[in-house]
């Protein structure tokens, strides 16, 4: 709709100059001498006013001056700027779907035709192919603009989005590069004012005729008014003009489809469970980013829009209702949120008036319920931590102080911190990165180049410096450590931002000195830096800073980073529950949970302590005197063994380089590293416990044979028996290592007698888990052999268990020892007990072996084991599978292996006639148990045990009679149990 009369007329061009010098009753543009003063060549190079010399010559120089003032963008970034949201494709690569490649790719096809700019109006036709089979399609464009910017767009492809459609962008780019192929008109009004009587007539009536249907009734409206004397239009002086631009006063905005970005902002936030939303509403505040740096008042206005529909988010409400907090990623939303508002609200380009009207918004939003906490949580039971120690067209002795910083500038909720620094950094870029407005040049990627831009009104000083000393006096301020996960993770987000802006500025000399200022400032800086003499207990650690601090000064300053760097390493509220070296186990264990449950990135803050350290030791390589500080600092306040263990494999693998002598004194120290972890975790023993005792072993064979053995000498405090028998002693004794080590004769040897003494060290703390181990250890030596066996032996009295003493026998058969074999299986059968339905007991295959092995010596060692036999397992049918195995050849074998040719042993006789005797009382009580509570469903087994039962009897002389004798005691004794005994009769008789 057109705007009032009262703001949009525009009078004859005879009265011009009379109304602009006067107090501008219709339009309001002020004194022509007020106007921009551009020169006749800056007018033909705008306008290409040599096409229209003569029909502009006619003009009053005011209006001259005012439409060059209005004139169309020049400039294809602010076209680019409204056709999309900032989304930037992959390197190499462009996404025909952002309305500004496609709309380059209409105008580079030649899509665009019959362009007319008439004032302030351009409109043109875009012609665009459509899909397979479809007719080519024909828009109609046209765009107002004022002031070098486009203040409304029109297009026939209904396609409404936050920003122009490609084919606005295709018109507008057509203007921009091909100005003087744009066919020019004056607004319309200075063309209408150089017409008589006659021909205004005709204009008119030829116009009402081409779109009678459309205008002819406003045309009839506004005639019967201009006709009435006392009406309304005629006591407005002139009239309005669409194409001749707005007065100097009047808002100068780009356009922005308001509407849509508030129902595109809810539908976002409606799904704001997907990836793809929240990277979209990220998208939309990098667009506000990037109008704020173009200082255009739309980033303001989109900033609004948004926020009102961020406080209209249904989830709110949902949230508050239940006392819960947001989910993370609304959290991050809302945090970019107020951290725009910031920009905004602290915008030195901004008017008083504005900066008013906003933090009354901010004021207005903050008193509804549903506006969030800075935490993000609606309620929230933490511990109020409050220290109260002292500083005495004994806490100064102890490492302890009060802190005053209880909000700290990095983590901040407004991040000032970072703002300012980025504001900062943003008056020094070089160069800006954006993207490539031309597909086919490619976008590039470009390093952020800085240079030094003075401060007015000081001198020496520079924007960039001032952004370094900014960051790291947030970064080093001793603060506490707020509550909340959120909260937390915020300062680690924070400083991660910081570190991150500062390590794209190349350091030069000029910023080398504010670092070393800062840094001497940092250590002398008392309570107030995080970096003093003493620390709040939970102050925020420094590790991040002095990560970067160090590796920055350390070319510069060696003396310093390391003294900077070491006093980092501290971790307060760990040294005070954890005395140095004493470990915690896992950072996320429960006792850690347990212990400081409002430390929720624990393990995060020590795994960037551990970095630090790491960091270190690698750049002090080749320095011992560095090696050994650095050694100490970390053997006094890093108390995670996992993180220690870490740190010694780090130390180890920059110590022996592939091309380069390996480096002694970092060998030591990681080995020195590893013992501290072995201790620390002895009695703990974390599931990674046997990666590092075998990575301890080799990193002592990497420094040499007396460091191997002297971890064996001394396993008793570092190791398990288990550990030291079956990793350290093998490990150390390997073919493998002995090449490693390239000993001769006698020091392997001294290596082998080491792991020896070692072994059977662990054989008599351990004997059931490391005698095998021992065993095999001290075969090729037969007094250390001798010695491990004896303590087998001595073990199996104290209590050494069955499966032990078979596994040990076992060992001995297979080493040609069948006698000393056959010693220790009678040992275990004597700890043995298999009852009468344990027949899948699993030393079954044990005492099979046993018995084969009995049966394999001779008459006399059968004839021994076959009471332990009688007395150890009571199980009818291991007994009678034993029983019917020694009755199919003789015991003993010959003298070459051979099986001698006497008779086999008979069942009925000596010793296996008491076998026999044990096996059918085993049936006879088995029967009776199993029959005591059986059901029918078990009739079927039953009847098949008794068949084995049976074959068992039989084996005796008179074998049928006690089993018919044996059945008919059944069916007396449960006879009741009809149905089972009919069974029996019809199987057996």
């Amino acid at each position: 709709m057109d705007p009032p009369a009262a703001k949009r007329s525009r009078g004859c061009p005879a009265g011009l100059e009379e109304r602009d010098a006067g107090a501008g009753a219709v339009r309001g543009r002020g004194r022509p001498e007020a106007l921009l003063d551009l020169s006749a060549k800056r007018v033909a190079e705008s306008w290409a006013f040599e096409q229209v010399e003569e029909r502009f010559s006619r003009v009053p120089e005011p209006v001259q001056k005012r439409i060059v003032f209005w004139s169309f963008p020049r400039s294809e970034r602010e076209i680019c700027m409204y056709s999309s949201l900032g989304y930037q494709p992959p390197e190499g690569e462009h996404d025909a779907r952002v309305p500004f490649t496609r709309g380059l790719h209409l105008l580079q096809s030649g899509a665009v035709d019959r362009v007319l700019q008439v004032g302030f109006h351009l409109s043109g036709n875009i012609r665009e192919l459509g899909g397979p089979g479809e007719p080519e399609r024909l828009y109609h464009v046209s765009i107002s603009f004022d002031r070098c910017k486009i203040t409304s767009v029109s297009c026939g492809c209904d396609n409404r989005d936050l920003f122009y459609c490609a084919h606005v962008v295709a018109l507008s780019l057509y203007r921009i590069r091909h100005a003087r192929q744009v066919e020019l008109r004056l607004p319309i009004s200075e063309t209408l004012s150089q017409m008589n009587r006659d021909q205004l007539q005709k204009f008119v009536q030829y116009l009402i005729s081409a779109h009678h249907t459309e205008v002819l009734p406003t045309a009839q409206r506004l005639a019967d008014e201009i006709l009435l004397l006392g009406s309304e239009i005629n006591l407005v002086h002139g009239a309005p003009d669409p194409t001749a631009g707005a007065g100097i006063e009047d808002a100068n905005c780009w356009h922005l489809d308001e509407e849509q970005i508030q129902e595109q902002v809810k539908q976002l936030l409606s799904n704001g469970g997907y990836y793809g939303a929240s990277q979209q509403l990220r998208s939309m505040f990098c667009k506000v980013r990037e109008m704020l740096r173009m200082r255009d008042s739309n980033g303001a206005r989109m900033l609004i829009l948004m926020t009102e529909q961020f406080l209209q988010d249904p989830r709110l409400a949902l949230w508050r209702q239940q006392g819960a907090g947001m989910t993370d990623k609304c959290r991050q939303l809302w945090d970019e949120l107020g951290a725009l508002w910031v920009c905004v609200v602290l915008s030195p380009h901004c008017k008083p008036e504005e900066r008013k009207s906003w933090l009354q918004l901010l004021g207005k939003w903050d008193k509804l319920d549903v506006c969030p906490l800075e935490e993000g949580n609606y309620s929230f039971d933490g511990p109020n931590l409050q220290p109260t120690a002292t500083l005495n067209p004994e806490l100064l002795q102890k490492g302890s102080t009060c802190i005053t910083n209880m909000e700290g500038w990095v983590g901040h909720p407004l991040d000032p911190i970072g703002c300012l620094c980025k504001a900062l950094l943003e008056a020094c870029r070089l160069e800006e990165e954006t993207l490539a407005l031309y597909p086919d040049s490619g976008p590039e990627k470009r390093k952020v180049a800085y240079q030094h831009v003075p401060v007015p009104g000081s001198p020496g000083e520079s924007y960039l410096a001032m952004a370094l000393e900014v960051a790291l006096l947030g970064l080093g301020q001793q603060r506490v450590l707020p509550e909340g996960l959120y909260a937390q993770d915020k300062v680690v987000r924070n400083e991660e931002q910081l570190l991150a802006l500062l390590e794209e500025v190349e350091l030069d000399e000029r910023l080398v000195q504010v670092l070393r200022k800062q840094a001497g400032q940092l250590l002398e800086g008392g309570p107030f830096s995080g970096f003093g003499e003493v620390l709040f207990r939970e102050s925020v650690p420094m590790h991040t800073c002095a990560r970067y601090l160090f590796t920055a000064l350390l070319p510069h300053d060696p003396d310093l980073a390391y003294r900077l760097a070491l006093r980092a390493m501290r971790l307060p509220v760990l040294e005070t529950a954890f005395p140095a070296g004493e470990p915690h186990g896992n950072p996320l264990d429960s006792i850690v949970s347990n212990r400081f449950p409002r430390w929720f990135i624990l393990g995060h803050l020590e795994t960037r302590q551990c970095e630090l350290a790491s960091a270190m030791l690698t750049a002090a390589k080749g320095d011992p005197k560095w090696l050994h500080t650095v050694l100490g600092s970390i053997q006094q306040n890093i108390h995670s063994p996992a993180l220690l263990f870490k740190l010694a494999q780090d130390a180890c693998k920059t110590a022996t380089p592939a091309s380069a002598p390996p480096d002694t004194t970092l060998l030591g120290i990681a080995l020195e590293l590893g013992l501290q972890v072995m201790r620390m975790t002895l009695n703990t023993m974390t599931w990674r416990r046997r990666e590092m005792v075998r990575w301890l072993v080799s990193c002592a064979t990497e420094i040499g044979p007396q460091a191997l053995m002297n971890i064996m000498q001394n396993w008793y405090s570092l190791f398990t028996p288990v550990e030291a028998a079956t990793i350290v002693a093998v490990t150390g004794t390997t073919h493998a290592t002995l090449l490693r080590l390239q000993l001769d004769a006698p020091r392997r040897e001294e290596l082998w007698a080491c792991a020896r003494t070692l072994a059977l060290q662990c054989a008599m703390k351990d004997p059931q888990n490391c005698a095998l181990p021992a065993l095999t250890l001290c075969e090729k030596n037969h007094a250390a052999f001798e010695a491990a066996y004896q303590i087998v032996l001595d073990a199996a009295a104290g209590g050494l268990g069955h499966a032990h003493l078979f596994t040990v026998a076992r060992y001995m058969e297979h080493r040609g020892l069948p006698l000393r074999a056959y010693k220790l299986a009678t040992l275990a059968l004597a700890q043995l007990s298999i009852a009468f339905n344990q027949d899948s007991h699993p030393a079954v295959n044990d005492v099979l072996w046993a018995c084969s092995l009995s049966h394999s010596l001779g008459r006399h060692e059968l004839s021994a084991i076959v009471p332990l036999i009688i007395r150890s397992i009571h199980c009818a049918p291991m007994l009678s599978d034993i029983l019917r195995r020694w009755t199919l050849s003789a015991p003993g074998l010959g003298p070459l292996g051979a099986r001698r040719a006497a008779k086999p042993l008979g069942a009925d006789r000596a010793p296996l006639c008491q076998l026999l005797d044990a096996a059918v009382a085993a049936y006879i009580t088995t029967s009776h148990s199993r029959l005591t509570h059986i059901s029918p469903r078990h009739y079927g087994d039953f009847i098949e045990f008794l068949g084995k039962a049976r074959e068992t009897f039989l084996l005796a002389p008179d074998g049928h009679l006690q089993f018919a004798q044996f059945l008919e005691n059944l069916k007396q004794t449960y006879k009741g149990k009809k149905k089972l005994m009919l069974l029996v009769r019809e199987r057996f008789g």
